[in-house]
């Protein structure tokens, strides 16, 4: 058993040293120049939950009725500020990244994985708030806390898989970037970050099911539910009563980071030559 162990080690020693130096070096470079530096990580999701929360919540008047209401939106506004930035970021970081892939020899996949990692060290930062937040918020913790890494796990899977696929993209079709950006803003609308998952069954009951049935807002519904407040915040296993429905979130994650990893594994032995 200490003999394959340490096979595995030496195998994958360069590339997880690479990995380290890489996501220490683009989160380092992310804030360099800034005054405020890392605490941009912390200030950029409270600024945009503080406008969302006095034009959703306070003007257009976008609430469940719970007093875990406004925990919950900082907490998916953070989430999908992850999310977003990092399947951007990832999108674009073989191609910013090209002059490195053609001088040193290593794993591309790392490249994306360790973009991707940046903005997953900005989202812990920020659950960290979050937590703080929930404290005076009205957020009930309990046991269900212990499965929030696994969901966490989950979304960080989705947002790499997808960065896998737009990252190879992006090598060939430069216009993936714009279409990507049009795909977030319309999925940012159609998951419920801003407005609760009770307002839409109210009209579409059988809408507000098919959203959750997207493993991006599974996720973030999950995540919510087991961090705040597992009785006032639906998730699929609470809105969908059919069992085997529920499992279809998670299974496309599973199929997504498949495709991702068979797609970027395909074609990654091209990018020095495409770039």
């Amino acid at each position: 058993m200490k003999e394959q162990v340490q096979k595995i080690r030496n195998r994958y020693h360069y590339a997880i040293v690479v990995f380290k130096e890489m996501v220490k070096t683009d989160f380092e470079l992310r804030y360099q120049g800034s005054f405020l530096g890392v605490l941009w990580s912390v200030l950029k999701p409270l600024m945009l939950f503080a406008v969302m929360y006095m034009v959703f919540v306070r003007f257009l008047k976008f609430t469940d009725g719970t007093p875990t209401f406004a925990i919950s939106l900082l907490c998916g506004t953070c989430l999908w500020s992850f999310f977003s930035e990092a399947t951007t970021m990832g999108m674009q970081s073989i191609v910013n990244r090209g002059d490195l892939l053609r001088k040193v020899h290593f794993p591309s996949y790392i490249i994306v994985a360790a973009t991707t990692m940046g903005s997953m060290i900005s989202l812990g930062i920020n659950l960290l708030v979050v937590i703080v937040f929930g404290f005076f918020a009205h957020a009930h913790y309990t046991w269900h806390v212990l499965v929030v890494p696994l969901n966490i796990l989950q979304l960080y899977a989705l947002a790499l898989a997808i960065s896998l696929l737009l990252g190879t993209l992006y090598v060939y079709y430069r216009d993936v970037s714009h279409i990507w950006e049009v795909i977030l803003q319309a999925m940012f609308y159609a998951i419920p970050v801003i407005y609760p998952l009770s307002m839409v069954a109210s009209y579409f009951p059988m809408v507000s099911k098919i959203m959750l049935l997207n493993p991006i807002a599974q996720t973030i519904m999950d995540i919510r539910h087991n961090l705040l407040s597992p009785e006032n915040i639906p998730t699929v296993w609470t809105w969908i009563n059919n069992p085997l429905l529920s499992l279809v979130p998670y299974a496309l994650s599973i199929l997504l980071l498949w495709l991702g990893i068979h797609v970027f594994r395909k074609h990654c032995s091209k990018f020095a030559e495409a770039l």
